[in-house]
This record gives C-alpha cells, sequence and structure tokens, in this order.
C-alpha cells in the first residue's frame, strides 16, 4: 500500500532526509542533489544497521556509522574502507534496497511493492475531488506523534465515522450536524462532507446562536483567533449576524478576518468551504481532514506489539503565497496524557484503550455496524481483500 511518510516541507530541499518507521519497517527519505525525491529501505548492505535516524538537512552522502560503507543520494554505493578484504565486491551489486516514493497534497508517500499502482491512480478520486483547496499553497508547521494502547485499526476506525459525535463529542453537537453528512465511497477510499457552524438536528429547531457560537469556539474557536482559543476563563462575545445571514456565515467571516492578519487572503472562498469539512479516508491508515484554512492528516501506525499503536499528525497552515519557502516543522512526540491535541482529538484519544480492552473480552466475537459507518465497512472489506479472506472471515486465532 502507498503510505503517507511525512509533508513535503520536511525534504523539500536537496539534502534533505527524513526516516519514516511504520512497525518494523524503515525507509531513509531523500531529496538528491538534483532535487529528485528518493527512498530506500534503511539498511546497510554490509551488516544491516540503520543507516539514518530522525530527519535533516544538509547530507551530501547515507554513511554507516557502524563500518564507514557510504552511499550517493542515489542510493549506489561509493566507499568500503578496506575494500581489499572483501574480494572481488562490485558497486553495482551492493546497491540500496529502493522503495517507491511519490508526492501529493503536499504530502509524501512511500510504497515498499516496486511493481505497485502509481500513486495518481492509487488516489482514486480524491485529488480531483479536493482540488478546489488548492492543498499545494498549504505548509507544514508541526507532526505530533503519540503512543496509543490500541491496535492501529481501532485508531482509523475512530476518524472513520460520525455516529461517536453524540456520545464522545456532545460540545460539538451545537456546532455540527453529524446526521446530514453526505458520503462517498470509492474502491479503497471514502470521504465524509460535514457540516459546521450549525446545529445537529439531534437537538431540535430551538437551539440559538449563542448555543452555536459558545460550541463553535469550546471545540475549534483557536480558527477564530487568540482570543477564541483560550475559554477557560471567559467566553468571547459573539458576533454580529447580519439580517439575512447566519451564524455560520458569521464564524466564517471570523475565520477569514483572523487569516488576513496572517496574511492570508480567503475572501475566494465561501462560508461552505470555510465551515464544512472535506474529511478523507486512504486506505489503510491515514485520515485527511480539509477545509480552507486548515489542513490536517492524522495516521495511524502499527507499535511494537498489537495491543500498540502511534497517532501521528501532520498540521498544515495555509501560506500567504502560493510561492512561499518551505517552512520548517516541529517533530515532538507527545503522551496521550499530556492532552495537547486540541479539545476533540483529545476525547478520539481518550477512548482508544478502554475499546481494546473490550474487544479482547471472549464473550465478543462479532462487531455490529450500521449504515453510517460505511467507510469503516469499506476499510474492513478492503482488509479482507488484501488478506485473502472471504467477507466476513475471521484470521486464525
Amino acid at each position: 500500500m502507498w503510505l503517507v511518510a511525512c509533508s513535503a516541507d520536511h525534504v523539500a530541499a536537496p539534502g534533505d532526509w527524513f526516516e519514516f518507521r511504520c512497525g518494523t519497517l524503515s525507509v531513509v527519505i531523500v531529496r538528491n542533489e538534483s532535487g529528485e525525491l528518493r527512498a530506500f529501505q534503511n539498511v546497510c548492505r554490509h551488516r544491516g544497521n540503520a543507516l539514518c535516524e530522525g530527519s535533516g538537512t544538509g547530507r551530501e552522502e547515507l554513511r554507516c556509522r557502524y563500518h564507514r560503507w557510504t552511499w550517493d543520494l542515489h542510493g549506489d554505493l561509493r566507499e568500503v574502507p578496506s575494500r581489499k578484504w572483501f574480494g572481488a565486491l562490485r558497486n553495482d551489486d551492493f546497491g540500496l534496497f529502493p522503495v517507491l516514493v511519490g508526492e501529493w497534497g503536499r504530502l509524501v508517500f512511500v510504497n515498499f511493492d516496486l511493481g505497485a499502482t502509481p500513486l495518481d491512480e492509487y488516489l482514486e478520486g480524491i485529488p480531483s475531488d479536493s482540488a478546489w483547496a488548492k492543498l499545494d499553497e498549504f505548509r507544514c508547521a508541526a507532526m505530533t506523534t503519540t503512543p496509543v494502547a490500541c491496535n492501529w485499526k481501532v485508531v482509523n476506525e475512530g476518524f472513520s465515522e460520525t455516529y461517536h459525535v453524540q456520545g464522545l463529542h456532545r460540545e460539538l453537537l451545537a456546532s455540527m450536524d453529524d446526521l446530514d453528512s453526505p458520503q462517498r465511497i470509492w474502491d479503497h477510499h471514502g470521504v465524509s462532507y460535514q457540516p459546521y457552524g450549525v446545529p445537529s438536528p439531534r437537538l431540535g429547531s430551538r437551539v440559538t446562536d449563542q448555543e452555536v457560537w459558545e460550541s463553535f469556539v469550546v471545540t475549534q474557536g483557536g480558527r477564530m483567533g487568540p482570543e477564541c482559543a483560550e475559554t477557560r476563563t471567559s467566553m468571547p462575545p459573539p458576533p454580529e449576524v447580519p439580517e439575512g445571514t447566519a451564524m455560520q456565515d458569521a464564524i466564517a467571516q471570523r475565520i477569514r478576518d483572523y487569516q488576513s492578519q496572517l496574511g492570508v487572503d480567503l475572501s475566494a472562498y465561501d462560508t461552505r468551504a470555510i465551515t464544512h469539512l472535506w474529511q478523507y479516508n486512504l486506505f489503510p491508515n491515514a485520515t485527511l481532514l480539509i477545509n480552507a484554512d486548515l489542513y490536517a492528516v492524522l495516521t495511524s501506525r502499527p507499535g511494537p506489539t498489537h495491543d500498540q499503536a502511534e497517532l501521528v499528525m501532520l498540521y498544515l497552515t495555509r501560506a500567504p503565497s502560493p510561492d512561499s519557502p518551505r517552512a520548517t516543522p516541529i517533530d515532538v512526540t507527545l503522551p496521550p496524557e499530556n492532552g495537547n491535541l486540541g479539545f476533540v482529538f483529545d476525547q478520539d484519544v481518550s477512548i482508544l484503550a478502554g475499546m481494546q480492552r473490550g474487544l479482547r473480552q471472549p464473550g465478543l466475537d462479532e462487531i455490529v455496524v450500521g449504515e453510517e459507518e460505511i467507510r469503516i465497512i469499506n476499510m474492513h472489506r478492503n482488509l479482507e481483500h488484501y488478506l485473502g479472506l472471504a467477507p466476513g472471515g475471521r484470521l486464525p486465532s
């Protein structure tokens, strides 16, 4: 499968490199001197030591620090210390193992299968469906990694339906329509189009503008500026709602005004583009959250055991200009107990360990899913296909 490895900003210039880990797999991604993006299995051909760890800039070669075997940024072996000890060793026989690499939407993807479907075909209808957002104008501000006590598929399922909003995210109900969120399924992937800035029909018809405003501020107020990001001491007053408009329009304008302070012009984006959320689920393990001012990518990666995983999140913001220089992403590890992912994401993470404990109980030999959870159904349909299982089949114990 094609896996999201990092942002384009991590490897934007010649000499930039990034190590991508997924379970036991490790890939080193480099931008060589000609500007070409290359990826290789992160292993020395001599004794198997990992060549790189972390990320960095200014690299002109890939040198193993154990015995100093060295490759260029095209993956060709160019130096073997004490070469005479190895007899007739040919450089061409010991190049690095290549990994497919591709770019789309400011993301870098890798694939270990050298015969895999090209990335542009694998993404199916997502590039055209999201073209309105002009994703190449975004730059990556940060990448966070959070260890979680559950299987990677539990993480993935948590971002594949809105049915849980009325249970886990009740603070969202006054500013999100969780019932009228159309969904679309391609072959591997799916999407949900979620309206925000309007109340859920679950609350009836008497939800006030004040309630919509307070809900939006509590759950994603940072999009409207610092004064709306910190609400533990006071609630900022709601904006005026001109006649003939709705609170959703007023919220959209507040977001435009704040982005304007950052040098970003959102005047070409209407209320829907700013307040709705395009949530794409990329098989097998990525979720893309997109609207006019925000772009976040969530991936769930296997951990050291079946009951552990990593939630890796890329945060991207729209740059003032399509020609804006690369960003320098901050890469940090955030333990789940720190609660630093944001109001809604922290709630999502809080449920994961309990989900895993429940799924381990011997009486639970099946799960039940409804029509709204069609993206979860599609994920498991694809897993069954690639694992060679019959529909509804079970893995051996």
